[in-house]
């Protein structure tokens, strides 16, 4: 019933296993890889008609991980997945980014890779995985796919040694979580997550992983050997392209270079603009099937390619007259949004961001409820990237892949820089507008969130900054470009961002379009990303330095107290009844840990002192020689009854009144005067014997007792 095929190699120091011909058989291709105990059934899928009237390659790629895998049932009413985690969207991003540059130039077929995590073993993650079975699948299903591809995961031991593919556990101890994949030939992505790691190690770390990941393509390769289905044969279209070339470069190649001179790039996009219409005129025949709209304007715009790299290569110089190191002028401002905790506009050219800080509690911390369990997350960086932001009316509405793929960026360059919760008790959310684009919105981001954490007070334990850099590469001759414009990502062969204070790396990530990239071509970027971060650092030193020493007049007032744990329930009281009082009546918010540690946020000092005053009242026991302020309640013939430490009382006797004889009580205290008491004692029954005598009622400090002569 099943013709069944296998490829199981030792990888990692475990088995990884290839698997096809028995689950999911009417896909194009479908394949089971397990690595350890985690197993993902990865399909791939591919329409055997083009579809019209598109100028892109339509490719899906899903990521779905369901609850069964690591047998759990989902929380929630509906106990069934909803929409994407956004660990599902990142991993989709993570396998579309390697295996679409492989599909010809042109493909217009709709395709769709689906990864299905089956069983999770809380030890191998999934998204090294996932991206190997996704290869794997379209190496085998016949569809025009330059692969394989594969994928390895890295990390540091403590004495510094590269680790291939480390446990979850080995992952949160080290200082670098590393992801390369890539080709025989060549990388074609990285991402990355780092502590200051320097340019060298970082790109030893790359190699290391690409040279350990070639097994795995092997493997692939002898499964497609075994299953593979029958090879796609493409329509030879470069005659019938070429002819259509010849003639968009004779109508369009003289008005798109000069519009390549336009420096402002709204100015330039009318005029590129303008020269397509004008090709569009002039070439397009509607009685013929080779000068159709849609392939002239895939000609035109590998004619933008072939001018703007061309006259790059040639003259070094970049479509806004840069030279290929100099970074965009830069403008840094902080506190420019009034009521926000802390804010900064960061401008570079003609990319902006404004980044808004705002400081919670611990009851604002984001809870996730992910495969791998529940936990909390205190630090939080969200990305939006509006259409008004390069000049568009378009889609407007919840973030999209795009957008929760450059947050997470963004989140994991400032990440290793945010200080322990020890350290700043408060939660952290950071949102990211960005206002305008022209170019790695993304660092800016990063940029800008220094800042306006710095601005809100946030103790950073250094400022991070992040550059984007460019390749253009011709045969042997290539450039590195540094603080890529829109245009350059576009046409260009790199897209490679990197974040990190001046001592180091926090995070890398690369996406190349080409497989012949060296590694001293990954060299020179770094070292020309190194300088541009190191003067990116020097600007957005002029607008600060360092986090400000005080939290914003509008921001939460945290304290802490740490109280015993049997008192916990004294606190909450019964049905939750006197933690509610006190949030309602002090105006505060409070969070209880386990532990005992109470958490004390308010508007004012006036509300954390009164809140902290009630919960002395129930958690604070009294002790012998301590001093507390107090309040006269009540008078009595042999003594005064003082509250103190919220609803606690006891009594000054009329002995402990004065270091004198005392006729009458009245004589030394009214009711409602506030009075330094002292505990003498704290009987069998809790009855509280206070003094005042022995303190000097004017600040509380303790009277030396008179010698008698």
């Amino acid at each position: 019933m099943f013709k069944a095929h296998k490829q199981e190699i030792q990888w990692g120091g475990r088995t990884l296993t290839l698997e096809t011909g028995k689950v999911a058989r009417q896909s194009d291709g479908a394949v089971i890889v397990t690595y350890g105990e985690t197993s993902i059934l990865c399909t791939a899928v591919s329409s055997r008609k083009a579809k019209e009237g598109i100028d892109f390659f339509p490719l899906s790629v899903h990521h779905v991980e369901k609850y069964y895998a690591a047998g759990r049932i989902p929380g929630g009413f509906f106990k069934r997945e909803g929409r994407p985690t956004e660990r599902e969207v990142l991993i989709s991003r993570l396998i579309d980014r390697p295996i679409r540059p492989l599909f010809p130039e042109g493909f217009r077929n709709e395709t769709q890779v689906i990864t299905n995590l089956l069983s999770h073993d809380m030890e191998n993650d999934p998204d090294v995985v996932a991206l190997i079975g996704a290869s794997a699948a379209l190496a085998i299903a016949g569809v025009p796919f330059a692969g394989p591809v594969a994928a390895a995961k890295v990390a540091l031991d403590d004495q510094g040694a590269f680790i291939l593919n480390p446990t979850t556990a080995q992952t949160k101890e080290s200082n670098l979580e590393l992801i390369v994949a890539g080709t025989e030939e060549g990388v074609l992505m990285v991402e990355s997550e780092a502590s200051e790691l320097s340019e060298e190690i970082m790109l030893d770390a790359v190699m290391f992983a690409h040279e350990s990941f070639q097994p795995v393509i092997e493997a692939i390769n002898k499964l497609k050997a075994d299953a593979g289905k029958e090879a796609w044969v493409l329509e030879d279209t470069s005659k019938a392209d070429a002819e259509v070339f010849k003639k968009v470069q004779n109508a369009g190649e003289d008005d798109l270079r000069q519009a390549y001179q336009i420096r402002i790039k709204q100015d330039r996009v009318t005029a590129i603009n303008d020269a397509r219409m004008k090709v569009l005129d002039a070439v397009v025949d509607a009685d013929s099937d080779t000068f159709t709209d849609n392939k002239v304007l895939a000609q035109f715009k590998k004619l933008e390619k072939k001018v703007v790299r061309g006259d790059m290569i040639k003259t070094k110089k970049r479509i806004d007259g840069r030279d290929l190191e100099t970074v965009r002028d830069i403008k840094c401002e902080v506190n420019v949004v009034p009521r926000a905790h802390g804010s900064a506009l960061f401008t570079r050219g003609e990319t902006q961001a404004l980044v808004i800080t705002t400081l919670g509690t611990s009851s604002d911390e984001q809870i996730v409820d992910s495969i791998d369990g529940e936990y909390r997350e205190r630090f939080m960086l969200h990305y939006n990237f509006p259409p008004y932001s390069v000049g568009e009316a378009g889609r407007f509405g919840p973030p999209g892949r795009r957008e929760i793929g450059h947050g997470k960026l963004a989140w994991r360059a400032l990440h290793p820089m945010i200080p322990t919760k020890e350290e700043f008790p408060y939660t952290l959310r950071v949102v990211s507008e960005i206002t305008e684009s022209n170019g790695s919105s993304s660092m800016a981001t990063v940029c800008g969130t220094s800042l306006s954490l710095m601005d809100a007070g946030v103790t950073l334990k250094k400022p991070v900054a992040g550059i984007a850099m460019g390749l253009i590469k011709e045969g042997k001759d290539f450039i590195v470009l540094s603080d890529i414009l829109g245009d350059e990502d576009h046409l260009g062969d790199m897209d490679f961002k990197v974040a990190g204070t001046e001592d180091g790396i926090t995070s890398l990530q690369m996406d190349i379009k080409v497989t012949s990239i060296t590694r001293d071509i990954m060299q020179q970027a770094l070292k020309q990303a190194l300088d541009a971060r190191v003067h990116i650092l020097g600007e957005m030193a002029k607008a600060l330095t360092d986090a400000r020493t005080d939290v914003s007049d509008n921001a939460p007032k945290m304290h802490k107290i740490q109280i015993k744990k049997e008192k916990i329930r004294d606190l909450i009281g019964p049905g939750g009844k006197m933690i509610r009082q006190i949030c309602e009546d002090a105006d505060v918010k409070i969070d209880i840990s386990e532990e005992g540690l109470v958490e004390i946020a308010g508007n004012s000092s006036e509300a954390i002192d009164k809140a902290i005053e009630m919960v002395n009242s129930v958690c604070v026991d009294p002790e012998v020689g301590e001093k507390h302020q107090g309040k006269v309640i009540k008078l009595m013939d042999f003594g005064a009854i003082v509250s103190f430490m919220g609803d606690k009382t006891g009594l000054v006797h009329i002995s402990q009144l004065k270091n004198e004889r005392v006729e009458k009580v009245s004589d030394v205290v009214k009711e409602g005067d506030g009075v330094w008491v002292k505990i003498l004692e704290v009987d069998a029954r809790g009855k509280i014997r206070l003094s005042m005598k022995v303190l000097d009622q004017s600040n509380g400090d303790e009277v030396k007792a008179e010698r008698k002569a």
